[in-house]
């Protein structure tokens, strides 16, 4: 038996990463009953972007041409490579600092348990990339989780065989936090970090 029209749209709506099938259920009922031309600009619109946005051929990011903004601006700094986990982690980079120089999206981060490996993350493309010689420093800027440590290891003996010197973004005691409020493993790995006064 096939599944009625509106358990499709309720069941194709849980693809939304934190989507469970009452908070699909809200948004099938909210766009049928209430607002069923933002419910047609929405179809429109993602039917576009899965047809037309595909991955930047020098960094991966998600770009509708063959390279991204980023990628085709002459006004980045081509010495220094960013590497992320996502593209969103690449927006809250540009927007939180004023980082000039280039990025490399992994699309995730290693994790053999899930199939990922250096092959799914790009890792022969961005090795191909610092052997070319134009990097200079490779900032490593993975999540401070178990897989992202695994992967910026990875990413840093990449850089050292390439000859690019690897960098780690800080970890530690958030800005305007109060030590007895940080969580044990932030506040151990900062202290394990701390670094000279200049």
């Amino acid at each position: 038996m096939t599944s009625s029209l509106l358990e499709q749209l309720i069941d194709a709506l849980k693809v939304l990463p934190g989507v469970g099938s009452k908070s699909a259920q809200r948004m099938a009922y909210q766009l049928l009953e209430r607002d069923r031309a933002g419910g047609r600009r929405l179809s429109t619109a993602l039917a576009e972007a899965m047809e037309h946005i595909g991955h930047c051929q020098q960094c991966r990011d998600f770009t509708e041409g063959a390279l991204c903004a980023i990628c085709a601006s002459p006004s980045r700094d081509r010495h220094q490579l960013c590497v992320v986990e996502s593209p969103a982690d690449r927006l809250a980079i540009e927007q939180a600092t004023g980082y000039r120089g280039l990025y490399f999206i992994l699309q995730g981060r290693l994790s053999p348990l899930d199939g990922i490996g250096p092959r799914e993350l790009g890792l022969e493309q961005l090795s191909q990339r610092l052997a070319q010689g134009e990097v200079g420093e490779l900032i490593i800027a993975t999540n401070p989780t178990v897989e992202g440590e695994a992967t910026a290891h990875y990413l840093g003996q990449l850089a050292r065989q390439a000859g690019v010197k690897p960098m780690r973004l800080a970890h530690g005691v958030p800005l305007g936090g109060e030590l007895e409020y940080v969580d044990r493993g932030t506040l151990s790995h900062a202290f394990g970090s701390r670094s000279e006064m200049s």
